[in-house]
């Protein structure tokens, strides 16, 4: 990239900084210094500004760059992230969103310890949630270094590696300083940046073949190298039935993890009522609707302008589609247009990443404080000193987050979030269901049915071609794989689902009737919610 795209890119960058650590600067004067300040903004968001903030958390740089990249790269095999990460958003609605709020305060814990022995749940849904969480940064992480490699032209993997320390420092100035409310309005600043440049680039795109959906496409195909092909199932997922299965597995997690994301989750108890959740649900579907809608013109648009050839000779996984599109849109490498649209574009990325890293270092930070830290001292506990337990893991959660974002750096952002997402469905959602609707649900229940999901998902990760066994994977040099599926959703999400019964029917515990009743009646009415 020329020293223009750099010099630009970089005041954005500088810009979008600035504004957030402002706004959280801002926020830190006038905290409270309470739990349920620094947790939930003291849960005075409309539902339209947490629709804002929910859309802001959700679509991230695996969003933005990942499946764009892999649409460009496999066709039609690629709009299975957009389709997945979008239709999720129906389980969240009518199965979660409303309950949640009635049931819990801050966490996932919350709404399973209300009816269980508090100690042992909360540590196995603690544990989860931290997991998922440092998955789900690790992509982020992974999406800086692309972008900013590609903005110095791909050189050094030293710029990558300070660019990834760098976002981890700033997550963490802005989750121990502005807590909840710095980090919703961080997410709402950055989802209008984020929505108003997807659409920017869809117009163009549209415009280029003259609103020619058809041309578009096949413009594609015949880039691509693939023919029709390209446009049809198979050329990532087809095959044979390790590939096949591989593709279920990876829709199952998609759609069923996003129900179990820590970060979405904690974004329910920002609002009043669970009406007001209900609402701010409807809001964040038709932005995120419309933006997924986007991607996938995006990702034909980098295959049929760019060329798969090209995207995939700037970062082999496809993350750098959207601003090599932009910088051929905008007139080409050397004129003011690409500059400038490719710098917006760089800058906006990298907003997306500062944003969705913030949310993700709350939740998990609040899942170490308020159920790991606080289920082992809760009665010596204050809820301020809570609070600085939470400020404290969230420099921890950084670090670990930086490690594993340098180790994974080579891999499809939006494939590492296919992972977390296999992970939240594998190990919270199975036990958040079956605490919300079974009657009989008990304390082993909940505590198998976590670790049911979580280890078995993590260890078949481990054993899959994504660690080892293959060019492509994090140790190319060694084999240890035994497990062929890329998602290992399709084993550890039944597994979830059978440990929790397992647990339960194997326990001499006799379900709290009384709990059971009081937490039904809160959960469906809101009554006695806090």
């Amino acid at each position: 990239m020329t020293g223009n795209h750099q010099t630009l890119a970089l005041l954005l960058f500088s810009a979008f900084v600035a504004v957030t650590l402002g706004i959280t600067t801002w926020v830190s004067r006038h905290r409270h210094g309470s739990a349920e300040e620094f947790y939930a903004g003291g849960r005075l968001f409309s539902p339209m500004e947490n629709g804002f903030a929910i859309a802001g958390d959700y679509m991230s740089a695996a969003s933005f760059l990942g499946i764009s990249g892999l649409i460009a790269l496999f066709g039609y095999d690629g709009m299975l992230y957009s389709v997945g990460f979008l239709v999720a958003w129906l389980v969240v609605l009518f199965l979660v969103a409303e309950l949640v709020r009635n049931c819990g305060r801050f966490t996932l814990a919350d709404v399973v310890a209300a009816r269980m022995s508090e100690r042992p749940v909360r540590m196995a849904a603690g544990t989860s949630s931290v997991t998922v969480s440092v998955l789900y940064l690790v992509a982020q992480m992974v999406g800086a270094g692309s972008l900013v490699a590609l903005l110095l032209g791909g050189t050094g993997e030293a710029a990558q590696s300070w660019t990834v320390i760098a976002v981890g420092a700033l997550m963490v100035i802005y989750v121990s300083l502005g807590g909840m409310r710095a980090t919703t309005w961080i997410q709402i600043v950055k989802a209008v940046l984020l929505l108003g440049g997807t659409v920017v680039l869809t117009v163009l795109v549209l415009v280029r073949f003259h609103g020619d959906v058809d041309q578009l496409l096949l413009t594609a195909a015949d880039r691509s190298g693939h023919g029709r092909s390209f446009l049809a199932p198979g050329l990532k997922y087809g095959g044979d039935w390790t590939a096949r299965l591989d593709f279920i597995s990876l829709g199952l997690a998609l759609v069923l993890g996003t129900a179990g994301l820590p970060h979405i989750l904690s974004r329910f108890y920002t609002v009043p009522t669970a009406r007001a959740a209900r609402r701010s649900v409807v809001w964040s579907i038709g932005l995120i609707g419309g933006f997924y809608l986007m991607t996938i013109v995006l990702g034909f648009g980098a295959a049929a302008i760019v060329g798969p050839e090209t995207v995939r000779g700037s970062n082999a996984a496809g993350n750098t589609a959207v601003p090599l599109l932009a910088l051929d849109l905008g007139g080409g490498a050397d004129s003011t247009g690409g500059t400038v649209l490719f710098a917006i574009v760089a800058a906006v990325a990298f907003a997306t990443i500062l944003a969705v890293v913030a949310g993700i270092t709350l939740a998990s930070s609040a899942s170490v404080a308020h159920d790991l830290y606080a289920s082992l001292r809760r009665r010596r506990t204050r809820p301020r000193s809570e609070v600085a337990v939470a400020r404290t893991a969230a420099v921890g959660i950084g670090v670990v987050a930086i490690a594993l974002g340098l180790l994974a750096r080579d891999l499809n952002v939006a494939f590492l979030v296919g992972l977390a997402f296999a992970v939240a469905a594998s190990a919270n959602l199975p036990v958040l269901l079956y605490s919300l609707f079974w009657r009989g649900f008990t304390t082993r229940g909940a505590v198998w049915s976590v670790y049911g999901g979580l280890i078995p998902a993590l260890t078949l990760v481990l054993l899959s071609p994504v660690v080892s066994g293959s060019p492509d994977s994090l140790f190319p040099g060694v084999d240890f794989q035994y497990f062929p599926l890329q998602n290992p959703g399709l084993v550890s999400i039944p597994l979830g689902f059978v440990a929790g019964w397992l647990g339960t029917v194997t326990s001499a515990e006799v379900a709290d009737e009384a709990k059971h009743a009081e937490t039904e009646v809160r959960s469906l009415t809101g009554a006695g919610a806090v």
